[in-house]
């Protein structure tokens, strides 16, 4: 494709240039500009960090990451060739890693970003406000990763991979940056390859639809806050799985053994907690955890309190409490309340 400009007499063609022809380099020249206008090649996407790589055992470096409206993970990968290389490969490796980040750590991520570029806003409000959230719903952050890779031009090989990816259920976006030389001056020419704009609209149909279906699932759900009160000491605005948390916490400092508490709460009783021999930290605790997690929406690990203060160390094990409340959690406050009496529990609505 060339671009023409129109004079006149005549159509002339603007020429085509590389950007290494032009003195543009990937990462001080097309990352530095595109972070902050990155809409040009990710709509509806907010840059929580830049050069990205922190895992163990592993140098590579995310160019840009990302969220986006829907609160997916958004990995964007920049190179000048012209032919993309293996990016698409490489950022599928990244999106791979970063698929288990939880709110709070985006939350942490995002703030050295804004301290590194000089910016004070606050980071976990800048995150609500651009997804349009009163509060954090870690059900509902980082369920999928999205890919962007730009570059000056995509190798048949690679699209060829993209396209049969896509028909997969992954999500990447090719989005070709072409420069031209007009004098001094360089043109950019911006266009999505992968989707084509046609395909690109019926997969935006099915997106929300998806997301229709991700609302009307939230509008059942029960937002109400709660203070809890153990013994005059007050939690306030916990959430159901907070509340849980704060009500078996005093139980178990009182001498109680889960099995006992897993008794009271007869429906879980199977799953109320997951325990490990040998006294554990936080980072053995997901080591572990990753060594038996089998996949699906929710890693293993974000569906237990697993941080190191959340820890139960009881008769030689290490017990990590569920976060995963419904419908029945008043009524396992009740029971817990009616068994523990000594500790006068009482859990009570926040009024808004």
């Amino acid at each position: 494709m060339a671009i023409y400009q129109i004079d006149n007499n005549e159509i002339v063609a603007i020429q085509e240039t590389s950007f290494a022809e032009r003195g543009l380099k990937e990462r001080s020249d097309l990352q530095r500009l595109l972070k902050m206008q990155v809409r040009i090649i990710s709509p509806d996407t907010l840059v929580i960090a830049e050069e990205f790589g922190e895992w163990e055992e592993s140098r590579r470096r995310i160019d840009l990451l990302g969220i986006d409206k829907a609160a997916n993970i958004v990995v964007i990968e920049l190179k000048r060739t012209e032919d993309g290389g293996h990016m698409e490969l490489q950022a599928i490796r990244y999106a791979a890693m970063v698929s288990t980040l939880t709110f709070d750590r985006v939350v942490d991520i995002f703030g050295k970003y804004l301290k590194d570029n000089n910016l004070d806003d606050d980071p976990r409000d800048k995150i609500l406000e651009f997804l349009e959230w009163e509060d954090a719903d870690e059900d509902q952050f980082g369920q999928d990763v999205r890919i962007t890779l730009a570059s000056a031009e995509f190798s048949k090989e690679l699209t060829t991979a993209v396209m049969w990816l896509n028909e997969r259920n992954l999500d990447i976006r090719c989005v070709r940056l072409k420069p031209y030389k007009d004098g001094d001056r360089t043109l950019l020419d911006v266009q999505t390859v992968i989707p084509l704009p046609e395909a690109e609209a019926y997969q935006v149909q099915i997106r929300e639809k998806q997301q229709k279906e991700r609302q009307s699932r939230q509008s059942t759900r029960d937002f109400t806050r709660y203070d809890v009160t153990v013994n005059g000491a007050v939690t306030s605005n916990q959430p159901k799985r907070g509340v849980m948390y704060h009500v078996i916490k005093p139980i178990i400092e009182s001498g109680a053994k889960p099995n006992d508490i897993a008794d009271v709460v007869s429906w879980r009783k199977n799953n109320l907690f997951y325990e490990f021999d040998g006294e554990l930290d936080e980072e053995q605790v997901l080591e572990r955890l990753s060594e038996i997690d089998q996949g699906g929406a929710v890693p293993k690990h974000r569906r237990y309190f697993s941080k190191e203060d959340e820890l139960f160390h009881v008769d030689g094990k290490t017990h990590l409490l569920t976060n995963q409340w419904g419908h029945r959690t008043l009524e396992a406050v009740e029971l817990l309340k009616s068994k523990f009496a000594q500790l006068n529990i009482e859990v009570t609505p926040v009024k808004k």
